[in-house]
């Protein structure tokens, strides 16, 4: 596709040249700095000064002035022109003599003294614009001979040439180029590489130069542009290896020259354009009878045979902008990326980014959304150019203002979709994937209010799931915009977690209560009730706690009563006194059952008015329960085994407050047989549970639950109590006549034999009547039998065992008696570290002397009053 790269524009024009000589025809041209020189066939050389002239409107244009000409007086046209400006000569080809001229006055050089300033025989000479031999003043130059298969490598000197490196080639070379130690040279038959320093040859490709000029063009360092066959311009580097893809160009070019990042190519009628990134035509301008084209010094100088034009590149800058106008995004950008080794590095940055942020939204403009965000975060865009295309999304307070030169055509989001709300949604929709991405990048730095305020916005207006999200982090929303747009949108929870992110917490609550309560409608949450309930538990103001909490709780007071159970403890959080609680809970009887539990079952605190307090109530529910009418079996039950349950597991409460309530309840004896317990009065809970419940498993039980955490002789006591009571139901000599007695009997033989180990055999052998079977009893007695061996043979044991301590302990005495016990004044006694300064000591085990005062103080400090050993005066 085509841009306008070049203007060719007129340097010399044909009067200037020749005036009315209309057969001098241009052979030849150098320029060095603004300084042109030309070459015409009646062998003279032209001097001219180019000054460049810059319109009010930008547009560039030469000025040329004629310093001088000079015939050279050899009757052929100037083949030739090279500038030596180093050395202030021109290297001359006219008439196959190489010669110096100087640049000022255009006269010939001399040959120094000793050495020679001409060439002859020369088909074609380069200069190398790599040298190699490091002399600021001395020109390395290529010449081809007409007479020789060679390439001659010569060193030119201010008045004098020498001949250093001859190459002989296959062929007869017909042009050449040189860079370095390396030479590309066009043969007869095909294009070589030589490097003359090693002598290295490397072929390129074959070329018949009888049918076409051949172009051998250094155009960088170790690389060089060639004209080869099928009309295609190639690009070689000195390895032989083309690193750049070839451009098509015309079968009929005659010459060329580069001018990053372009490919200047000129044919009989026409200067064609090409990029060397794409390889694609961008330019074609008409140009007749042109036979030059040389660059020089990145200027590009073309030639008729009557006059001299430069082409000038057009700025980089509007050559991309014209691209981007036409919304060639990709040419655009390969073009400022190929151009980055001709631009500062500042510049090129800068230049980059914008270019890259023009692109995103043309590519916006077509909703290519993954390109156009691609170069939007290459090209660092601020984000906030994007928000301003959607109206009302910026907040009032933001100072932003768009870029100038402005980055697009947009006025504003209604502009770029022309009514089509399909579009618009679309773009909204990419909106907030955008802002989504970017807001917690560095893209986002500086400008956090405008973004999050924005996204909020989208996400309230598209009823977006991740508003919620956006609002339980770390946000930046104003407050003042958003309230509004959520109102408008009924997004009154999330305002509410606005309120909150700006430490307005009462706010919240009250809107939220609205809410929950049908004054708004809202239905974000289903669960808002519970969620209110949770912001309470963790509300650092216990103002607000104590505020709301009975809303909370006369809705729901199994639920509201987590406000004070499952507040987190923390050092952040202030604590709620349970007392204080306890007496706000008074009105709510439920909540303040539930807040008891907690304090009693989860918090296990050991408070004897808690555990009461909770006894009372779970006591007053089941009095209440058995007092209703008609009554409900399985809400008592439920009740009473919970009652239970606390006055069994807890030793806090106050059990003659509570035994007062229930004593007149008959309906309740296992409670009272608890109660009993707790006050050790062990005999009428047994007899309750006994003579008046008639519940034996309960009564075993309940010696279990009073003896679980007492010794076993307490254990014993309550077992024979409880035998004793079934006892004295059925009194001794007295026959079985009633069923109740004889059940009681059955339940006396049923402990003994259930729980043997507990009893003394002998006190229950003395206590029972004499009319039972002993076959009843076998089990109980033969435990106890093999319990009394046990015990008898294990006392034996333990006799036994201490008789062998005792005799092995008056053994090591009798030992230690016969062997002396040294002291002295220089030893001290082990236990108070003081010298010894009478013989009187007490040995201890291991024959460490110690004084008989320190024992008996170690002795009367002992809780056990044992002496340790006998004193012994043995010195």
């Amino acid at each position: 596709m085509s841009v306008k790269a070049f203007e060719l524009v007129p340097a010399v024009e044909r009067d200037l040249l020749m005036g009315d000589k209309a057969r001098i025809n241009i052979e030849c041209i150098e320029c060095c700095g603004k300084h042109l020189y030309l070459g015409t066939n009646d062998c003279f050389i032209h001097h001219f000064l180019l000054d460049e002239v810059t319109s009010s409107k930008g547009k560039l244009s030469y000025s040329a002035q004629k310093l001088l000409h000079k015939y050279l007086g050899l009757k052929k046209p100037v083949a030739e022109l090279r500038a030596a400006s180093a050395l202030e000569r021109l290297i001359v080809l006219c008439d196959g003599i190489v010669f110096l001229v100087d640049m000022v006055t255009l006269e010939t050089v001399p040959s120094a003294a000793g050495g020679g300033a001409k060439i002859r025989g020369v088909t074609a000479f380069c200069v190398n614009e790599n040298p190699v031999n490091g002399d600021p003043f001395c020109v390395e130059m290529g010449v081809l001979s007409s007479k020789r298969r060679a390439v001659q490598i010569y060193m030119v000197h201010e008045d004098r040439v020498q001949l250093v490196k001859e190459v002989t080639t296959s062929e007869q070379p017909c042009a050449v180029s040189v860079d370095g130690y390396f030479l590309c040279v066009a043969l007869a038959t095909q294009y070589m590489i030589l490097n003359y320093d090693t002598g290295a040859s490397q072929d390129l490709f074959p070329y018949n130069s009888e049918r076409r000029t051949p172009i051998v063009k250094r155009i960088g360092r170790e690389e060089f542009l060639l004209a080869a066959p099928g009309g295609l311009g190639m690009f070689a580097n000195a390895e032989g290896v083309s690193q750049r893809a070839p451009v098509n160009w015309s079968e009929s070019v005659i010459g060329a020259a580069v001018c990053f990042p372009y490919v200047v190519a000129l044919d009989e009628s026409f200067i064609t354009i090409h990029s060397m990134l794409d390889q694609q035509l961008k330019q074609t301008l008409s140009f007749k009878d042109g036979h030059i084209l040389q660059d020089f010094e990145g200027k590009v100088i073309l030639a008729s045979t009557k006059a001299v034009y430069i082409l000038v590149p057009l700025p980089l800058e509007r050559q991309i902008q014209d691209l981007l106008a036409g919304h060639r995004v990709e040419e655009a950008l390969l073009l400022t990326e190929g151009a980055q080794q001709n631009i500062p590095k500042d510049k090129f940055q800068i230049l980059h980014k914008r270019i890259l942020q023009q692109a995103g939204f043309i590519q916006f403009g077509q909703l290519q959304f993954l390109e156009a965000r691609e170069h939007f975060r290459k090209g660092q865009l601020d984000v906030r150019e994007l928000i301003s295309l959607y109206p009302l999304l910026l907040p009032a307070s933001s100072t932003f203002t768009r870029c100038h030169p402005p980055l697009h055509e947009f006025a504003d989001l209604n502009h770029l979709a022309q009514g089509d709300q399909d579009k618009v949604l679309r773009c909204k929709k990419f909106l907030i994937s955008y802002l989504g991405e970017v807001r917690s990048t560095e893209v986002a730095n500086g400008c956090g209010e405008d973004v999050d305020t924005a996204l909020l916005k989208l996400y309230a207006e598209q009823d977006h799931d991740s508003l919620l999200d956006l609002l339980a982090s770390d946000n930046a929303c104003l407050l003042a915009d958003s309230v509004p747009w959520l109102e408008k949108y009924n997004k009154y929870f999330a305002l509410g977690l606005l309120y909150r992110c700006n430490g307005q917490d009462s706010a919240a609550l009250q809107l939220w209560i609205r809410v929950a309560d049908g004054d708004l409608q809202d239905s974000t949450r289903s669960d808002l009730y519970e969620y209110i309930v949770d912001v309470l538990c963790s509300c650092s103001s216990l103002d607000l706690v104590w505020k709301y909490a009975d809303w909370a709780l006369r809705r729901d007071p199994t639920t509201g009563v987590h406000i004070f159970n499952k507040r987190p403890a923390s050092k952040e959080l202030p604590q709620l006194n349970p007392d204080d609680v306890i007496s706000y809970l008074g009105k709510h009887r439920q909540a303040l059952l539930l807040y008891l539990e907690h304090l009693v079952l989860e918090r296990r605190i050991e408070k004897e008015k808690f555990h009461t307090q909770l006894a009372m109530l779970y006591l007053e529910k089941v009095l209440s329960l058995l007092s209703a009418s008609p009554t409900d079996e399985e809400k008592i039950s439920r009740a009473r085994e919970m009652l239970q349950a606390l006055l069994r597991w807890s030793n806090l409460y106050h059990a003659k407050s509570l035994l007062g309530k229930v004593e007149n309840w008959e309906q309740l004896p296992l409670e009272r047989a608890t109660l009993h317990g707790r006050l050790e009065e062990h005999d009428k809970a047994l007899h309750l549970l006994v003579h008046e419940l008639r519940d034996f498993p309960s009564a075993e039980a309940y010696c279990v639950w009073a003896s679980s955490s007492r010794d076993s002789a307490y254990r014993q006591q309550l077992f024979h109590l409880l035998l004793g009571v079934y006892l004295d139901g059925n009194p001794a000599g007295k026959p079985h006549t009633a069923a109740g007695s004889g059940d009681v009997a059955m339940a006396a033989v049923d402990l003994l034999n259930r729980h043997g180990e507990v009893f003394d055999a002998v006190r229950v052998l003395r206590m029972l009547p004499e009319g039972w079977s002993l076959q009843l009893l076998r089990p109980f007695l033969g435990r106890a039998i093999r319990a009394s061996v046990h015990t008898s043979r294990t006392s034996q044991i333990a006799v036994g065992l201490a008789h062998s301590e005792n005799l092995q302990l008056l053994h090591d005495r009798l030992k230690d008696r016969k062997k002396p016990i040294f002291v002295s004044e220089k030893k001290g006694c082990h236990l108070c570290h003081n010298t010894f300064s009478e013989p009187d000591v007490v040995c201890l085990p291991g024959g460490v002397a110690v004084h008989t005062h320190c024992v008996a103080q170690r002795v009367r400090d002992s809780p056990t009053k044992r002496p340790l050993t006998r004193s012994s005066n043995h010195t």
